[in-house]
């Protein structure tokens, strides 16, 4: 049996630092797109004086508490490892890496952090507008903390607008390294992931109302906010997925002949629906694939080619499993959400969705697709850019610390144990928000100055049978 003394302190690098980042990711994403529903029940609340809308503010906003919480914490964890486990890597890259990260705190983090003790505790002490224009600031600052963290992360994929003086990065236009090639289609990507995974958990927890009979006018407003924003978005992560891919064929094609396992590039590439790929023999077994299919995706050309995984070294390849599963799962549920949305968007139209319990009991459960599908892009993302941690400059295995592999390993051991405890109690808590629902008294009497009309039938989900 191994132990943490000979296994490989790289490995255990890279294991740690992969558990961390996707443990902090999902609350990141989470928070970007409920900040942007909270600022928009707040504007409506403001607008229309239901108070209805300010009841689900103050419910989300707590569970956006927590999240924000937690997505605080386990980012902290990530800054220290660039210093502790891939010391190099600042070495190499903290004249570009370093100012980007600064920025994201000095402008994102500190408009968030300046406007959400309003949001969260200046609720019925300060007027209207001040508590609905922080939800706004709060929800421009968590976008603008994803554009930064994305635009870094996107040039250790796409490298520009530097130059190399003795093995360190030196910064010659930062435009060109903000806005390298490949961030505008990832920074887009993302955001829409962020949106839609906050959408599926608002829809799922307005059908869970809708099932249970309970806060029925809240449960309508959710299950249509919810199932309008995946209708609208589904369809259009598609198209920016394509672009993405182009963009990405362009610039890391050994990526995309891992995630289309693609090894002869001499041929037309078919879409592979499922196989195993076999790196040692260089092949795909038990393969079932569409012929030509994916060259007419990755190249809009059923002839067209793309270097297959045999034109690069055997040493400059991605691991092909991981990235070849992980993209279908996350394909294979973004279709999943399209569906969802289109379905949903018919039944909405023909004034059934709210009787549609065969349609509602399913998507109560629909909350975690959005969280799964983000983990498995990521995984594709990082994984498929290896063995380069800065693309074309840095490999991971001259990145790393000279750190013993006991070291690293104990350090793993107590992160798991941590997170599990830690973070375990705070989804915990999330879950029973939710089950609770909105308390006796959440919903308050109009505030002074708000508009109060009677709701409409549609309002108030009243639909014809």
């Amino acid at each position: 049996m191994q132990t943490f003394t000979n296994l490989d302190a790289l490995f255990l690098a890279r294991l740690q630092f992969a558990f961390t980042v996707l443990f902090h990711i999902i609350f990141p994403a989470f928070t970007i797109g409920l900040s942007a529903f909270i600022a928009t029940l707040e504007v409506l609340w403001l607008r229309s004086g239901r108070p209805h809308y300010h009841a689900l503010s103050a419910v989300w906003t707590k569970i956006f508490a927590v999240s924000f919480a937690m997505g605080v914490v386990s980012g902290v964890v990530l800054s220290y490892q660039f210093g502790t486990n891939w010391s190099r890597f600042s070495t190499t890259t903290s004249n570009t890496i370093g100012p980007l990260i600064g920025y994201e705190v000095l402008t994102a983090f500190f408009l968030e952090a300046t406007f959400l003790g309003v949001m969260l505790f200046g609720r019925n002490r300060v007027p209207p507008w001040l508590h609905t224009l922080s939800a706004i600031m709060v929800a421009i600052g968590t976008a603008l903390s994803g554009f930064w963290i994305l635009s870094a992360n996107s040039w250790m994929h796409t490298p520009n607008g530097f130059e190399m003086r003795n093995g360190i990065t030196f910064p010659v236009s930062w435009f060109a390294i903000i806005f390298n090639p490949s961030f505008p289609y990832r920074f887009t990507h993302m955001m829409i992931a962020a949106y839609l995974t906050t959408s599926l958990v608002v829809l799922a927890v307005g059908a869970r109302y809708l099932l249970e009979r309970r806060f029925m006018q809240e449960a309508t407003t959710m299950l249509h906010m919810g199932l309008g924003m995946v209708a609208l978005l589904g369809p259009l992560q598609l198209l920016v997925g394509d672009l993405h891919g182009l963009n990405t064929v362009r610039f890391q094609p050994a990526k995309i002949a891992a995630i289309e396992g693609h090894w002869d590039g001499s041929q037309p590439a078919p879409l592979v629906l499922f196989a195993w790929p076999d790196s040692a023999a260089e092949r795909n077994r038990a393969e079932w694939s569409i012929p030509k299919l994916g060259s007419l995706i990755v190249t809009h050309d059923a002839n067209g080619l793309f270097p297959g995984l045999t034109d690069f070294k055997p040493q400059d390849r991605p691991p092909v499993t991981p990235v070849f599963f992980a993209f279908r799962l996350m394909v294979g549920l973004g279709l999943l959400m399209i569906a969802i949305g289109l379905i949903g968007a018919l039944l909405w139209w023909r004034k059934r969705l709210m009787h549609a319990d065969w349609f509602l009991k399913p998507v109560r459960y629909c909350w975690p697709l959005g969280f799964i599908a983000l983990l498995s892009g990521w995984i594709v993302t990082e994984v498929g850019r290896q063995p380069w941690l800065v693309q074309g400059i840095l490999r991971t295995a001259d990145a790393a610390s000279p750190v013993p592999a006991s070291t690293i390993g104990f350090s793993l051991l107590l992160f798991v144990l941590v997170y599990f405890v830690v973070f375990g109690m705070g989804i915990w808590y999330i879950r029973r928000l939710v089950a609770r629902g909105l308390p006796a008294g959440a919903v308050p009497p109009p505030s002074e100055g708000l508009p109060n009309r009677p709701l409409s039938a549609a309002e108030s989900g009243q639909e014809p049978t």
